[in-house]
């Protein structure tokens, strides 16, 4: 599946978990001998007040936390198989609820934002609405953990930024002990956002949700948006809210691309 291009793999796991190593994870991945992901998704029972526990994994292997178009996209699958037009689903980040917005897509409530230092988490104490960081055009970004960390940094010119230089850079600094997402923001003259995303463990991605919210409470917390916005990605638009709470709300498509089953000798040469 995938919403806005951001690519997923989706096991259901809830009868029997699959036996996945982080080389097996990676043959996945491989878009050339594998299938290709960004995140690889796993379902999972859940003991919580949730329809279905969503385990996330990274191209790169690593397990991450929260990814809001995935989230959309399993809220999706679990429509359809129950009916329901509501759902709840338990991440490592906690209890999500969706909706389904009537036109084909997708609301996901991705809660409350953290915004404290320790709870990106940074390496040293920094006031999160403007960090101490810089590397070539970039500098003085907003710190948000959506469940993940991110650090958003607001340009002139989202597209002038060289994001597979700078990307990889900023994601590995040691101001983050468990590295970021890395996102580039410009303001259109429509009054949209264009947000370019570099995304901790895979790289560069046609859209990432979870940087969607932050970017969402960042351009709130500059004064450069009230409570709603869109936001022009790399795969298409997000509809982004806050409500009188401080939830972050996010809409927008998603799609089956296809159902298949994974070769068993792609897993067995992986290990």
């Amino acid at each position: 599946m995938h919403g806005l291009g951001n690519d997923f793999v989706i096991i259901d796991g809830r009868k029997e978990l699959p036996d996945l190593s982080g080389a097996a994870l990676r043959a996945i991945a491989d878009r050339h001998r594998g299938v290709g992901y960004d995140q690889l998704i796993v379902l999972e029972p859940t003991t919580a007040k949730a329809d279905l526990f969503m385990r996330i994994y990274n191209a790169d292997g690593s397990e991450s936390e929260a990814c809001g178009n995935a989230t959309r996209c399993v809220a999706s699958l679990l429509m359809i198989e129950t009916g329901k037009d509501e759902v709840i689903i338990e991440t490592l980040a906690g209890l999500l609820p969706g909706t389904a917005d009537g036109n084909g897509g997708i609301v996901i409530d991705m809660g409350m934002p953290n915004l404290g230092w320790q709870q990106i988490p940074l390496a040293r104490k920094e006031d999160t609405a403007h960090v101490n960081l810089s590397a070539g055009p970039l500098s003085d970004p907003v710190a948000v953990n959506m469940g993940n960390p991110h650090a958003v940094f607001f340009v002139e010119n989202a597209e002038g930024i060289d994001l597979e230089k700078w990307g990889p850079v900023l994601e590995t600094d040691p101001i983050f002990p468990e590295r970021a997402n890395i996102s580039v923001v410009s303001k259109m003259v429509n009054g949209d956002f264009r947000l370019r995303v570099w995304e901790r463990g895979v790289g560069i991605t046609l859209a990432c949700g979870s940087a969607a919210c932050a970017t969402m409470v960042a351009a709130n917390l500059r004064g450069l948006t009230a409570n709603t916005a869109c936001l022009q990605l790399n795969g298409g638009p997000l509809d982004m809210r806050l409500d009188d709470k401080g939830h972050v709300f996010m809409g927008g498509a998603i799609a089956i691309s296809y159902h298949g089953a994974l070769d068993h000798n792609l897993l067995r040469e992986a290990g």
